[in-house]
């Protein structure tokens, strides 16, 4: 079992960047896929981006492809997702997700949730 904690949100203006941390418990978390997905008020949850156990698999949306890196440091127990030239689309509580067998766009495939960090990008 892993728990995850998001870090790193806030409040920044259009172009501007923030590094989202997941911080996760567990020995066994260089293991697990990890995926980040945002939702915004009155919407449903969405993919961002993804991140296979070995690092070798990546997966983002569309929106978000250019802009945004999802890496991890395994010796920290830490995903990282670095967002640039952030635009007020973007403005959404942000969750990571893990699990030890898949990896993608399907929230549903995802057994560990994080509380979320908010992130609010101002025009």
């Amino acid at each position: 079992q892993v728990q995850l904690v998001e870090s790193g949100g806030g409040l920044v203006q259009a172009g501007g960047s923030l590094r989202l941390s997941c911080a996760a418990s567990g020995r066994t978390f260089s293991r697990y896929n990890i995926g980040w997905f945002r939702q915004a008020p009155g919407k449903e949850r969405e993919f961002v981006a993804a991140l296979s156990w070995s690092g070798t698999s990546t997966y983002y949306a569309d929106s978000v492809k250019g802009r945004f890196t999802i890496s991890r440091d395994n010796a920290k127990n830490t995903v990282y997702l670095q967002m640039n030239s952030l635009k007020p689309e973007d403005t959404a509580v942000y969750h990571c997700a893990a699990d030890p067998l898949r990896v993608g766009v399907d929230r549903t495939w995802y057994d560990y949730w994080g509380q979320g960090t908010q992130v609010t990008v101002s025009s």
